[in-house]
């Protein structure tokens, strides 16, 4: 077929591969589909009522499925997708629609209603797509949704399911507070060139420990048996236990005939022996109820009882947790902590567990629903040929004894180098939230000492050397408190107050949000928070992270990229940006908040200094409604900061799912041109649109051992353009920074449009360069910096919205709007405030 017959994608194509870097040999954790059904697969509606969730749905459609075999379905065995989509291989026995009764256990009955979809889904079109003969149809989409059903059917019928996810109690690690990690893995069939892939990864999620429900609660309240809960529960523990297990599903055991199921409503006030009711006219206390009716003493009369529908009251020890019920609620910090060191594993661990996974618990070879759809799949990863790019020369002020040099192994340290341009630090505080007793003044004046002396070697200039020192309560009036220390500071230097260095007692949030609401939008200051473990242990390298914060906050620029190696922004004035929309937390009191947009975009040739524009939209809204207007602020400030318009704008957008690229290119692509064009009819500058994804499964592991850092991760500047990539449009993944701990995740860089006709290597080339300046540290990131600008300015709004924040998971407050958000003072828009 021509090519200039139909359009192929809207978005922009692949310009060819790139070949800068040194060439290796990766694996992947895609898995090829190395046959796909020849038959079209047909479609049915399906319809189970009354209505039950998911997990039940799956259970009655496999007691329909075994009572009908060799009936009403033939030899087929069809797959299901859990809500309202049945596929089978060939037309059933049945025709175009049916209904059947289907009994679960003695007392439900159920009733599926099946109907066939009008037309069949056919696989050659998608086929024809992978080749790049033809666009994303919707039949296409069908065709890999099915293919997602059928991988999906048998696991799900097994274990629970959550999204393309499903997990096994099989090796489940218990954590803090009654919960426990299942591992699960994540499968989803991916297009490529001229093949489909099955990407499959690990994923972890908690539910709740199943089990007697006093040992739940015993862990809940962190004591280390039953025993220790003698005494009783006090009100606050009583509520505290109750947030967590309501909602639960639990079994009695009293009586061994029968095994009742229930869901917590709710704890008694009262012990078992206190809580009373009428029983045949009389009054009795459950303890004693207990006694009589099932002779059974209860061991924990002193603890409250749980009730479940009406007015039934069971004693807590008579309940079990029923297992495999997933932990829905937020996880602590401590319980977050321990997820994290579950799921952190080295690239060799999850790369064996992944093959481990692949070949014996989903065990696609022995399927026999694949096999039925004529389906087959390699047990081996893909071998994926991938480059690694060289690291860009950084440049720091030429005073430096070392001002020009190439990083390996994607960090480096402040030794001998001078900060690009050092800002000055007149006019200062600091206000410490801790009493003298606890962080006495000699302690807070030598960090002062340390942090002064390191800011004056790395080229920042410091006059003021021995600021004022304020005390306030973290509980009291922050603003009041940050007012006077604003004030001290100014008079004290008998200038502009530049900064208020503020000392946190280690408290979490909410001093931090306040601290900044206040400094960002009410006085107009910035502020550098630290933490008073920190102060009371100085340390150099510790002083010089924040040495970096400071200077980037007062106006300075900490390193630059040599002009020569990033030819696109220094050869013509070009602005880089970088958006990000950040949304509510799930859970109770979400709804009604709103999301935050940003946008950051550079401000100098260097691409080095950046400045922010924030907007509060509806919650959970993916498009940037005002786009066109912060990016008319962002170009104005470019203007009077460079004196020249931009003629490129290179804007790389973060937080996109796939399924809203076209929307996002319709609505947002417009409001940049609306915007040049709303400051001039003339004004079109050529713009390159990039979406950047860090929510996606693929993974890359090192073949040979010369070819992986010491975390035996790739090397940062591993690039991958081909094989598992899109067919034919133009995107790549970057693994832009070195490993830590575990194993890396790549960025997914998707080019939506591109005017500035860049090839797979200038702006893979660009995109990585970029990534080692970011003003925070002395690393290359994950991300492009002004996406990660992006994000936290966004994550910075939050704090702005006074009434819209809060610690805690219950609270409903904040269901306004703008009225609620403090707008970021003008003289710190303009620098970067929220480093």
């Amino acid at each position: 077929m021509e090519e200039a017959t139909f359009q192929l994608t809207q978005f922009a194509r692949r310009p060819g591969v790139g070949h800068e870097g040194r060439p290796i040999r990766i694996r992947s954790n895609f898995f090829e589909i190395t046959r796909l059904p020849e038959m079209n697969i047909v479609q049915y509606d399906i319809a189970i009522t009354p209505t039950v969730p998911r997990r039940l749905n799956r259970r009655i459609f496999n007691r329909f499925v075994a009572q009908n075999q060799g009936g009403a379905l033939g030899d087929a065995r069809p797959v299901f997708d859990g809500g309202k989509t049945m596929l089978a291989h060939k037309l059933l026995p049945f025709g175009q629609d049916a209904s059947f009764n289907v009994r679960m256990g003695e007392a439900r009955d159920f009733r599926i209603i099946l109907r066939r979809v009008g037309q069949d889904i056919n696989m050659n079109e998608l086929i024809q797509f992978l080749n790049a003969r033809s666009p994303m149809t919707n039949n296409c989409q069908m065709a890999m949704m099915a293919l997602e059903i059928i991988f999906g059917h048998k696991a799900s019928t097994e274990y629970p399911t959550v999204g393309r996810s499903f997990y096994v109690p099989h090796g489940a690690h218990p954590i803090t507070g009654g919960a426990e990690i299942w591992q699960g893995y994540y499968k989803s069939a991916r297009p490529a060139r001229g093949r489909m892939y099955l990407n499959i990864d690990l994923s972890a999620t908690a539910f709740y420990e199943g089990g007697p429900l006093v040992q739940m609660i015993t862990k809940i309240l962190g004591r280390r048996s039953p025993d220790d809960l003698h005494r009783g529960l006090s009100d606050r523990d009583r509520q505290n236990v109750e947030k967590i297990i309501r909602g639960l599903k639990i079994r009695d055991n009293h009586r061994s005939e029968i095994r009742r199921s229930f869901k917590v409503m709710r704890l008694t006030p009262t012990s078992a022996s206190q809580t009373k009711f009428q029983k045949d006219g009389n009054t009795i206390d459950v303890r004693h109820y207990f006694q009589v009716t099932y002779n059974r003493r209860l061991l924990y009369p002193f603890l409250p009882c749980v009730v479940v529908r009406g007015n039934v009251c069971l004693p807590i020890e008579v309940c079990d947790v029923e297992q495999g019920q997933r932990h829905i609620r937020k996880l602590n910090k401590r319980q977050t902590e321990e997820m994290m060191t579950f799921t952190r594993q080295n690239p060799t661990v999850r790369a064996n567990k992944i093959r481990d996974g692949s070949n014996n618990l989903l065990n696609y070879r022995g399927d026999e629903y694949l096999r039925q759809f004529g389906i087959e799949v390699s047990n081996e990863m893909a071998v994926v040929e991938a480059r690694v790019l060289t690291p860009p020369t950084i440049q720091y002020h030429p005073s430096s004894r070392e001002n020009r040099f190439r990083p390996t192994g994607g960090a480096w340290n402040l030794r001998d180098k001078r900060l690009a341009t050092g800002a000055t630090l007149g006019s200062w505080a600091v206000l410490a939230f801790l009493n003298s007793d606890v962080l006495p003044d000699h302690v807070i004046i030598a960090f002062i000492r340390e942090l002064v002396n390191t800011c004056q070697d790395t080229g920042m200039n410091v006059p003021n050397r021995n600021p004022p020192i304020l005390r306030a309560n973290p509980q009291g009036n922050i603003e009041e408190s940050l007012k006077q220390a604003w004030l001290r500071a100014g008079n004290t230097a008998k200038a502009q107050p530049q900064l208020i260095l503020c000392i946190l007692p280690n408290t979490g949030v909410p001093l931090y949000a306040e601290i900044k609401r206040v400094s960002d939008t009410v006085i107009g200051v910035a502020t550098q928070c630290v933490q008073s473990q920190h102060v009371r242990n100085a340390k150099r390298q510790y002083c010089a992270n924040v040495c970096l914060k400071i200077n980037v906050k007062l106006g300075g620029m900490n390193s630059f990229i040599d002009p020569t190696q990033i030819p696109f922004i220094s050869d013509k004035p070009t602005i880089v940006m970088g958006a990000d929309v950040t949304h509510p937390a799930p859970g109770p009191g979400s709804e009604g908040r709103p999301s935050f947009a940003s946008l950051c975009a550079s401000m100098d040739a260097r691409a080095s200094r950046y400045a922010a524009s924030i907007r509060v939209q509806t919650g959970r809204a993916e498009i940037i409604a005002d786009l066109a207007n912060m990016v008319k602020e962002l170009l104005k400030t470019f203007y009077q900061t460079c004196g020249r318009k931009p003629e490129r704008i290179l804007f790389y957008r973060d937080g996109v799912s796939e399924s809203q690229f076209q929307s996002v290119l319709r609505h947002e692509i417009n409001a940049v041109r609306a915007a040049c064009q709303a400051l001039e009819a003339s004004y079109k500058p050529l713009i390159t649109f990039v979406i950047v994804q860090k929510r996606h499964h693929a993974r890359f592991f090192p073949i040979d051992r010369r070819d992986s850092d010491r975390t035996g991760n790739c090397p940062p500047g591993t690039v991958v353009d081909s094989r598992i990539t899109h067919p034919f449009e133009f995107d790549f993944y970057l693994q832009s920074h070195a490993g830590l701990l575990g194993t890396c995740r790549p960025a997914h860089y998707h080019v939506l449009f591109d005017e500035n006709n860049f090839n797979a290597d200038s702006l893979q080339t660009l995109t990585y360069n970029l990534c080692y300046i970011y003003a925070r540290c002395t690393r290359s990131v994950s991300l492009v910096p002004p996406v990660y600008y992006a994000h936290l300015v966004s994550t910075r709004a939050k704090l702005h919205a006074r009434d819209l924040y809060s610690d805690t998971e219950s609270s409903e407050e904040g269901t306004g709007g703008a009225t609620t958000f403090g707008v970021v003072k003008p003289e710190l828009q303009r620098v970067m405030y929220f480093a």
